[in-house]
Parts: structure tokens; C-alpha cells; sequence
């Protein structure tokens, strides 16, 4: 029916019309408007330590922002000018590292945990040693890749770095795909079933497909808490002041920059100019790690 023509609207539809509109002083209405109110002024409170931390680091290291700093080493001693090109190419290097290590193993079992046995033992308890993980200190995560490949290897690698990013970014991995599988309908399922499908044509079919948005979630969360961490890579990659690559070689296999150790070892330099570097790289590294974090709430707004 198209719309009513308002000449046609009776007198007892008159009558009823204002009771349709919401009243402000209601009781219901007053406490929600109360309680928008009050979620409204904990988001900006809230938000306060981002915004301050972020003008800080642009007050302090925006003005040195430049080609320069991105393709030159850093500075020694007194010297003026520099960058830290090599810390950036270090830092996606480790976490990349990393997220090879851990995105697969962490896929993996996320199926094994919402698919093949999600109410056995072995599910419950990995399931319980992945909530551990989430709180384990990055330091311990450090040590353990020290004494598993630096040991091992006899020096301070890339590789090594890269484990030890991987031990903090599993969990994560692991229970946000978990959650993320557990939602799809399992209408969808039961339809591949009936159809003919085998269980593993359901997961990779179905399942992985419909559950990505919160599978890449997960990721982009894990990478960005291993793109600032800083004990984990003082054990495992420790610092470089030169670049990885040499005659168009990567040499991994040896101490690698990073953004985060390079802001922990020139914020305590006596030198205004690798304390400006600090402030500069720590910038850029919460560009960075904000980055990550909006992406994953870009991927994660679809819907499964």
C-alpha cells in the first residue's frame, strides 16, 4: 500500500499518533539516554592516554620525520643526523618471521580445538595451556628462545627473534580462530554434510572461508603486540647498527636491529641527537602497531 494521504488520517489515528513518539522524561528512555551518556564519557576518558601519548611523540619526534631517518643507519657517539632504516627492515623481518612460525601452528590448531575434537582431553587441555600463554611474560619468552636456538646456534639471529615473537603471537592466534570457527552456523555445515562433503572439505570449504574476518582478527591483534615488544629480541636478535643485507645477501643468522631495542638503547644516550631518534622511532613504531590495530578492526567489522 502506498503512502497514507494525510487527509485521509481519521480523528481516533490523530489521537494515537503522539503516543507513538518518545518522550525524553520517560523512565526507560531517561536511562538509556543516562547510560549512552555515561559509555559515551568512559570512551572519551578512555581515550585520553592515546591521544596524549600520541601528540607527545608527534610534539617531540614529528619534526625529524624524513627520507632520512628511513634510509640511513643510526648515528654513533656524537654524530649528527642519521636514521634507522636498518630497525625498520629489522623489525618486519623478525615479525614476519614470526608470523610464519605462528600463523600456521595457530590455524592448525584452532581447527583441531573447533572442529576434529573440541570437547576431548587433549582440546582441553591445549586449550588451557593457550590462556596460559596469553599472560606469560615476553621476557621468559625470550629466555626460552635464547637457550633453544641461540644456544644452539652459538649467535644472536633473526630467526631466534622470530620464535620468540611466535611464542606470544600463538595464543592469540590460536583462541581468536577458535571463537571465530565456532560461529558459523552450523546450518552451513550440516548442508555441505548432506551434500557429500567430507569433514575436511567442510573445514577448508566452509569453515576457514566463512570464519577469515575473525581468523585475520586475531592475526593482525598478535602482530601488532610482537611489533612492540622489546625483552623478547635483547635475548634473541639483540642490535645491529648496520644493515642485514651485505653484496645482496640476507645474513640472518646474525644480530639484527629493531625499532624497540633501538628506542630502549638511545633514550639512555647523553646525546640530544639518538634521544631525538627515540622519540622519532617510538612515532613511527606507534604508527606502526596502531596500523595493525586498525586493520584488524577493519577485517573483523564483516560479519560472518
Amino acid at each position: 500500500m502506498s503512502a497514507q494521504d494525510p487527509s485521509l488520517i481519521t480523528d481516533n489515528e490523530e489521537a494515537a499518533a503522539p503516543y507513538l513518539q518518545r518522550s525524553l522524561l520517560e523512565p526507560r528512555a531517561l536511562f538509556s539516554t543516562l547510560l549512552s551518556g555515561a559509555a559515551w564519557l568512559t570512551a572519551i576518558i578512555a581515550s585520553i592516554p592515546l591521544f596524549s601519548v600520541l601528540y607527545g611523540l608527534v610534539i617531540r619526534g614529528g619534526h625529524r620525520l624524513g627520507l632520512e631517518v628511513f634510509t640511513e643507519l643510526p648515528p654513533a657517539g656524537f654524530e649528527e643526523g642519521g636514521g634507522f632504516g636498518n630497525a625498520i627492515i629489522g623489525t618486519l623481518v623478525t615479525v614476519g618471521i614470526g608470523a610464519l612460525i605462528s600463523i600456521p601452528f595457530g590455524i592448525l590448531g584452532a581447527v583441531f580445538l573447533a572442529e576434529l575434537d573440541s570437547d576431548g582431553r587433549v582440546a582441553y587441555v591445549a586449550r588451557f595451556c593457550a590462556k596460559t600463554l596469553t599472560g606469560l611474560p615476553s621476557i621468559l619468552a625470550g629466555v626460552f628462545a635464547y637457550a633453544v636456538v641461540v644456544l644452539a646456534t652459538g649467535t644472536y639471529s633473526a630467526p631466534a627473534a622470530g620464535v620468540a615473537l611466535a611464542l606470544l603471537m600463538l595464543p592469540t592466534i590460536v583462541l581468536t580462530a577458535e571463537e571465530s570457527m565456532r560461529m558459523v552456523p552450523a546450518p552451513m555445515k550440516n548442508a555441505a554434510y548432506g551434500m557429500g562433503c567430507t569433514r575436511s572439505q567442510v573445514i577448508w570449504k566452509i569453515v576457514l572461508p566463512t570464519a577469515l574476518p575473525g581468523v585475520l582478527t586475531g592475526v593482525m591483534l598478535a602482530v601488532a603486540r610482537a611489533a612492540g615488544e622489546t625483552a623478547p629480541l635483547l635475548f634473541t636478535a639483540l642490535f645491529s647498527n648496520y644493515w642485514f643485507v651485505e653484496n645482496g645477501k640476507a645474513e640472518l643468522m646474525t644480530p639484527i636491529a629493531s625499532l624497540s631495542v633501538l628506542i630502549y638503547n638511545f633514550s639512555g644516550m647523553p646525546y640530544d641527537n639518538q634521544i631525538e631518534l627515540a622519540w622519532t622511532a617510538s612515532l613511527v613504531l606507534v604508527l606502526l602497531v596502531l596500523l595493525f590495530n586498525i586493520l584488524a578492526r577493519v577485517l573483523g567489522r564483516k560479519k560472518i
